[in-house]
């Protein structure tokens, strides 16, 4: 049988810049904890539209409101 285990480096690909690395991830998880922010904020806000009869420009400013709150928070 051919004998096929590796003879040069382990690693041949180029250099890794860890800190776009770093700044990278960074961005993700920014991005997915103000958009959970959103997304929770933007449900309460049509369940509070929809079941009440509070309406549509109430809806909108406690989604507003809920927005501004939970990344006020989140800093």
């Amino acid at each position: 049988m051919a004998d096929n285990t590796p003879t040069g480096p382990v690693e041949l690909g180029g250099q890794m810049d860890y800190q776009e690395h770093e700044k990278t991830y960074a961005l993700f998880g920014n991005i997915v904890k103000y958009g959970t922010v959103s997304l929770v904020a933007l449900l309460a806000a049509m369940a509070f539209g929809f079941f009440t009869a509070a309406g549509f420009f109430s809806a909108t400013i406690l989604f507003i409101l809920l927005v501004a709150a939970g990344s006020y928070l989140l800093r």
